[in-house]
């Protein structure tokens, strides 16, 4: 299931959106888009955050516990 609600997005946000005419052009936007998805977006699995704000969260938590021990 997450696989396919990971095509449908690719499919609304990056395909549809796009005209590739070179198959450089067509890196160049699907990598974009790629790293917008991944570090830049906030993703309902994590709280709504985006994964670089959830990750620097667990590195504070991970942080005080050290120091409670």
């Amino acid at each position: 299931a997450y696989a396919e609600r990971l095509n449908g997005r690719f499919r609304d946000e990056c395909l549809n959106e796009h005209w590739f005419v070179t198959m450089a052009r067509a890196r160049r936007v699907i990598e974009h888009w790629r790293i917008e998805y991944n570090a830049h977006r906030p993703h309902s699995r994590l709280s709504y955050l985006t994964p670089a704000r959830y990750l620097a969260m667990l590195m504070t938590k991970r942080k005080k516990e050290e120091i409670v021990n």
